[in-house]
């Protein structure tokens, strides 16, 4: 199942929820205001850290640059839409919003 998160966890709780059920394993993209969440030096750092020990965890990297994020977490995979389109082919979708 590849999990995606296109809201700012400092806004919602799709990300808690997410990582609530997401099964190890489970890739997890975030895009447009999510890639907020792979930002270092932020209040979900040590959520982020933890998911990234049992998540693959992606981020668009068109959004990262566009938000202005300069340091995103170690571990983090940054990827374009054809990474993102690929990741969609080979997985169920769940979206959180």
């Amino acid at each position: 199942m590849l999990h995606t998160i296109n809201k700012s966890p400092f806004l919602y709780y799709n990300l808690e929820s997410c990582l609530r059920f997401a099964k190890d394993g489970d890739p997890i993209i975030f895009y447009e205001d999510g890639v907020y969440a792979v930002a270092a030096g932020t209040k979900v750092e040590s959520m982020m850290k933890n998911a990234l020990k049992k998540h693959p965890i992606y981020a668009i990297e068109a959004d990262v640059k566009a938000r202005g994020i300069t340091k995103v977490l170690d571990g983090v995979y940054l990827c374009d839409y054809t990474c993102f389109v690929g990741l969609v082919e080979q997985h169920k979708v769940y979206p959180w919003f």
